[in-house]
């Protein structure tokens, strides 16, 4: 029995090692090297075109079946939102009373007229069927299906040959995309965690510079690859310069390592335990990264002060910050704060842009925690994104930093086709604040004011 069993085992111990020698030699050949070099041979880009005529196949199947079953398809408005001219309490109030008593606001009737009250019921209506606030903190819905029952509502419309599709699909992404990306997950951090580690141990210089920059740049396109990212970077003679500070909008967790693996930055935030806090104290040995206490994040005051001394080194790399606070779904843009933009009179704009039609990339940190979204990230085909770095802003003569912060993020919103909001990202968990509703009540009262 032993005399069997040992020449089973060896065969068993062989393979086992000609598969881990296999996939080794596939992991260091296909993407390792690749990303050291910043190279790709062109199959994430293969993958995302094969992938486009699965979905449009899947759509119009879907879309065959609820005709035939005579079923009404959910159709979701462009970006969310309902579009509709933007106009002002006065203006629109002059329109009712001019169309309804023919009476205007100038004055000449001080009398009150009941169609006054119709702006403010209709408005009122508007903010429940569609509020443009809200709907920023959850996933975008899709027109059409990517075979992800979370992503489209009208996946019950399937056929037996659509399903076995879906389930082709569940296992592909689960038995073989999600192993592969986990693994280079791992390596990725790894090496980042001991490279950097060792990097610290040099001294300051043009050496350690080089070597900390193409050690985060290796690093971080791993870890790119570990989520099968599609990315087109557009006008790169716009990126950030040392010294400067970069802002863009932010949809993701992941928006770091896409900007990071084309380019290296000197991150900020706070700072954490466990692995998170391994992998801040290692890069932060090997490049002056910015991290603070609990207790100091909130004195405003030593903020500004450690990064107005950041940059005004020239030599250090350029600071990446993200000013809405939090997350957004990518189909607009909310308030950035206006901290980065008192401290530099230069600014570096990128506009980020995913394409949803893969896999959503937003991160609603109310519904998912790191480790469930990270899943349903590498779960997903694949994460596809544009980014446009856009020209340097200077402020301008007489532009304090909330007008220059609403310039910047204007311009970003434009490039990036997204929705320009003047709301509060901090609106995601709090109230509206009440000097917002002390103004509205004194716009209120002014207009109300001249019709009486």
């Amino acid at each position: 029995m032993g005399l069997l069993e040992s020449p089973f085992n060896s065969l068993l111990c062989m393979l086992l090692g000609i598969s881990f020698t296999v996939w080794f030699t596939l992991l260091l050949v296909f993407i390792v090297v690749p990303a050291i070099f910043g190279l790709s041979f062109g199959i994430r880009t293969l993958y995302m075109k094969v992938l486009l005529k699965v979905f449009e196949w899947a759509t119009l199947r879907i879309e065959r079946g609820a005709k035939e079953k005579k079923h009404l398809l959910y159709k979701p408005n462009t970006n969310g939102i309902i579009a509709k001219k933007p106009t002002s309490l006065e203006e629109e109030l002059k329109e009712i009373r001019r169309n309804g008593s023919g009476r205007d606001l100038d004055g000449s009737s001080p009398t009150f007229a009941v169609s006054d009250i119709f702006y403010f019921c209709r408005r009122g209506v508007e903010s429940i069927v569609d509020d443009e606030v809200t709907k920023r903190f959850t996933a975008e819905e899709l027109e059409s299906w990517n075979l992800l029952t979370r992503s489209n509502y009208n996946f019950q419309h399937i056929s037996a040959r659509l399903t076995a599709l879906w389930g082709l699909g569940l296992l592909i992404r689960y038995c073989c995309l999600l192993p592969l990306r986990l693994t280079l997950a791992i390596t990725g951090v790894t090496l980042l965690v001991v490279f950097t580690t060792i990097i610290g141990f040099l001294p300051n210089g043009r050496m350690k510079n080089f070597l900390s920059e193409k050690v985060h740049l290796m690093c971080y396109r791993i870890c790119v690859r570990a989520l099968t990212a599609i990315i087109t970077y557009h006008h790169s003679e716009n990126k950030p310069k040392n010294g400067g500070i970069c802002v863009a909008n932010h949809t993701s967790p992941i928006d770091v390592i896409i900007l990071a693996s084309d380019g290296c930055y000197a991150m900020v935030g706070q700072t954490h335990g466990g692995l998170m806090g391994i992998i801040q104290r290692s890069m932060v040995k090997a490049c002056p990264h910015i991290w603070f206490e609990r207790s100091e994040i909130k004195d405003r005051h030593l903020v500004a002060k450690r990064l107005s001394d950041h940059v005004e080194d020239k030599n250090k790399l350029p600071i990446l910050i993200f000013p809405e606070g939090t997350c957004i779904n990518n189909t607009s843009v909310m308030m950035f704060k206006k901290g980065s933009f008192e401290i530099a009179s230069t600014i570096y704009p990128v506009a980020i842009k995913y394409d949803p039609r893969f896999g959503e990339a937003f991160w609603n940190s109310s519904k998912f925690g790191m480790v469930s979204y990270l899943l349903r990230m590498m779960s997903s085909w694949a994460i596809v994104c544009s980014v446009w770095y856009l020209p340097p802003m200077s402020r301008q003569e007489g532009e304090d930093a909330v007008q220059f912060a609403n310039r910047v993020k204007a311009a970003i919103a434009r490039q990036g086709g997204l929705v320009d909001l003047l709301w509060d990202g901090g609106l995601k968990r709090s109230k509206v604040k009440d000097t917002f509703k002390e103004e509205q009540q004194k716009l209120y009262s002014k207009i109300l004011s001249w019709l009486l």
